[in-house]
């Protein structure tokens, strides 16, 4: 079974917001992160992951995603204050999936610490 996310991004508590829907929210929130996620989000600092929710259908997560970007701001800062009063950085406190790829050393590894003069 697949799992989608519906989530907000801002900058800083009240800042900027950025509402996204994804079905990788993991890899995702790093691309954002990485200035990888969008021009928007790369554009006005927007990584700090303040809110999300979990959706099997793919359907109701864009449908979500379409709802909040139709809320009024204050509608936003309410839904997120609701559950992280203190606009916490979510993002450290995602669960590892362990199935996902980890990226591999070089094969030259090893050699990396030999200083350069």
């Amino acid at each position: 079974m697949h799992s989608y996310w519906t989530y907000i991004l801002a900058s800083k508590p009240r800042g900027t917001l950025y509402i996204g829907v994804t079905n990788g929210l993991i890899f995702r929130v790093e691309q954002h992160r990485t200035g990888k996620g969008s021009a928007f989000t790369r554009k006005y600092r927007v990584h700090m992951l303040v809110w999300y929710e979990e959706f099997a259908d793919v359907r109701q997560a864009i449908q979500r995603e379409k709802t909040l970007k139709h809320y009024v701001r204050e509608w936003k800062i309410n839904l997120i204050e609701r559950t992280n009063p203190h606009w916490i950085d979510l993002y450290p406190t995602l669960p590892r999936c362990r199935s996902r790829p980890r990226a591999r050393p070089p094969r030259n590894a090893g050699s990396s610490d030999q200083v350069r003069g």
